[in-house]
């Protein structure tokens, strides 16, 4: 299990503050969405979350300890991260493409060993992938590629996992079959934070919420103490919908706020 905190963190970009001053504590058992309108720096804070941006102030702890101290190698084995948006420039087979998450693991210059092969396989059933193992990686349609470059953080074996929209390109049918398989990442103790646009998804899948909106978290918690109308109208401007299936949250965005 893992366990990611900010403190006082901030981020400046080309002269521009991008996050202020963000304090959180993401737990594992927990599949968390990290929502927000456009520009709000959700992935801004999904990279400085794992040491892929300096800190202009505070910093990110991972397990108590500064992330600076653990290295890039260090936050790898503990925190996978599936980039939004991810191009494939190699035409290698997808199995060897997956087989790069396990990199965090090896010694320089050595190979995959039985217990890596073991993992990749692992991954690509979990991700319903397996039948993709031969095909050339740049060959992958929008929806596979996804699903592919999920398995290869998967891959990984982290206790936690950052994905970075990771429903993009995804059919609706794939959308529910990631969600489902984040959800049970997060119950059998991983720690998930996810960034997500949808908030009907997030609404109905994620266990915690946090909206970040200019830079700052506007509220942090439960799905129904983050999506109130008063927080739709005045961070996105929207009316929505709800109701309930299954225990779940159903909130769908119908109309401009007044």
């Amino acid at each position: 299990m893992v366990t990611l905190a900010a403190e006082k963190l901030s981020v400046t970009l080309g002269g521009r503050l991008i996050l202020d001053e963000i304090d959180l504590v993401l737990e594992p058992g927990r599949l968390i969405g990290l929502i927000g309108p456009n520009g709000a720096g959700k992935s801004t804070l999904a990279r400085a979350l794992l040491g892929l941006l300096p800190p202009g102030d505070g910093r990110v702890l991972i397990d108590g300890r500064d992330a600076r101290e653990l290295g890039p190698k260090g936050i790898a084995q503990r925190v996978a991260y599936l980039p939004q948006g991810q191009d494939i420039h190699w035409p290698i087979s997808v199995e060897r493409l997956v087989g790069l998450g396990r990199l965090p693991h090896l010694a320089p210059f050595s190979r995959l060993g039985r217990a890596d092969r073991a993992a990749v396989r692992s991954v690509l059933e979990e991700t319903e992938t397996s039948h993709l193992a031969h095909r050339t990686a740049t060959e992958l349609s929008g929806g596979e590629r996804a699903r592919v470059m999920l398995a290869r953080a998967l891959a990984t074996g982290a206790p936690g996992l950052v994905a970075d929209e990771p429903l993009a390109s995804l059919d609706p049918g794939h959308q529910i079959d990631v969600m489902a398989l984040l959800a049970a990442r997060a119950r059998a103790g991983a720690l998930v934070v996810a960034v997500l646009h949808d908030l009907s998804i997030a609404a109905r899948y994620c266990d915690a919420l946090v909206l970040l909106d200019q830079g700052r978290v506007r509220v942090a918690g439960r799905v129904e103490e983050v999506l109130t109308d008063q927080v739709l109208a005045g961070v996105y401007g929207v009316t929505a919908w709800r109701a309930e299936h299954d225990g779940a949250s159903l909130i769908v965005p119908i109309a401009k706020a007044d």
